[in-house]
């Protein structure tokens, strides 16, 4: 990631957390037996893999991502068509978004040269015409996702923390991909 060191280290603890949200929810999820799936078992498992995914290519940055959320996407818009079956199709198309944009911005940064490691390294969207336009267009979809999200989050019950199942943990993790989307296209 381009920046300074703090923030590269910032995101990818952030994209930890988040796995670790949506990994809990889907340890909740399990529990709860297979006569009583958890409908949104399909998002955590993306939501997880994404983070992990970002955490990752935030500490050691490198094409690879790139073709590795290249296939993830191909995955998610497959099953957003209906090849792989039905499900959720609006988490379908915003994981298949993300999935995208990730592949985005590995390929788009110069191989191991930046990130908490290395030394800032500069990402070759300005050497590119027309990739500063997709860098603004997804980073005003991650921006209006993540204020989308946060407004439905700060919608949910007050009380104490949201069980593993609870939609309030969802929408936290959701929230916080959205953030660490926004926060590393932000540095492109």
């Amino acid at each position: 990631m381009h920046g300074p060191t703090v923030v590269s280290w910032l995101v990818a603890a952030l994209a930890m957390g988040a796995a670790g949200l949506c990994l809990l929810r889907l340890r909740g999820a399990g529990c709860a037996g297979p006569e009583r799936r958890h409908p949104d078992r399909e998002s955590d498992t993306a939501e997880a893999v994404m983070a992990l995914g970002m955490a990752g290519m935030v500490a050691l940055p490198g094409p690879l991502w790139g073709w590795l959320f290249a296939a993830l996407a191909g995955a998610l818009l497959l099953a957003l068509v209906g090849l792989l079956g039905p499900g959720p199709r609006a988490h379908r198309l915003h994981h298949g978004v993300g999935a995208l944009a990730m592949a985005y911005m590995a390929l788009a940064m110069p191989g191991g040269s930046g990130g908490p490691h290395g030394s800032g390294g500069h990402y070759a969207a300005a050497a590119v015409p027309g990739l500063p336009l997709v860098t603004g267009a997804l980073l005003l979809y991650f921006g209006a996702y993540s204020l989308w999200a946060g407004s439905r989050l700060l919608s949910t019950p007050a009380g104490p923390l949201p069980a593993a199942g609870g939609d309030g943990l969802g929408r936290a993790c959701r929230v916080a991909m959205g953030i660490g989307m926004f926060a590393m296209l932000l540095t492109m």
